[in-house]
């Protein structure tokens, strides 16, 4: 007789850009959660040659490829987040192949019998993902600190660092889907503080 495999629950960790969600997944990894990150999963569908590359090529034109045929997503972005309907087109491509990947993830983890995973994804709410989550952390910083944060690590513009923090639903509004939020306003120490905080009320419970 096969054994029953318990299937994982699943903590959303969501967030604007340079929020801290990596550094709140670094820090659930540490303390042995397995964690995905969805935006770096949806890169990967769209590799060249894929049924996803294909079809940004076709949506968009072939401005948004390298000289290696690879999709260029400064190129890309650049279309993507000055404009709404560009930014729908190319989350219907993606988000389901990106979906299939990270399910195929927490199946995995079922099947390595670990109680709970992380699902970092910038767009969770957005993407309608509710269902694949029992429980979802939101990350929130002030608007100046995270222009900071991306200008530091990703020499990001401050006015392209505006203009992303824009075009995404506001921290505010993601507040009334979460179950949690953390305030990453204050030191590394503090932010480890909450994760943990909250990271034992999950395995207590």
């Amino acid at each position: 007789m096969q054994p029953i495999i318990q299937a994982v629950q699943v903590l959303g960790v969501t967030g604007n850009i340079g929020s801290g969600k990596s550094t709140v997944c670094r820090l659930l990894r540490e303390r042995g959660c397995p964690t995905i990150d969805a935006d770096k999963e949806a890169h990967k569908t769209y590799r060249h040659g894929t049924d996803v590359w294909r079809d940004i090529v076709a949506t968009f034109g072939p401005d948004v490829l390298d000289a290696a045929g690879e999709i260029d997503r400064g190129s890309l972005g650049r279309m993507v987040f000055s404009d709404a309907a560009s930014r729908e087109r190319l989350n219907t491509i993606v988000h389901p192949a990106t979906r299939s990947r990270v399910e195929d993830f927490l199946a995995q983890c079922s099947r390595q019998g670990h109680e709970w995973a992380a699902v970092e994804a910038t767009l969770l709410i957005e993407a309608g993902w509710h269902d694949m989550v029992d429980r979802i952390w939101l990350v929130a910083s002030p608007e100046n600190l995270v222009i900071q944060r991306l200008l530091q690590d990703r020499n990001q513009a401050k006015a392209v660092s505006r203009a992303r923090i824009a075009a995404q639903m506001s921290a505010r509004e993601k507040m009334q889907h979460a179950d949690d939020i953390i305030y990453n306003d204050g030191t590394p120490e503090d932010l480890e503080e909450r994760v943990s905080q909250l990271w034992r009320n999950l395995i207590c419970s």
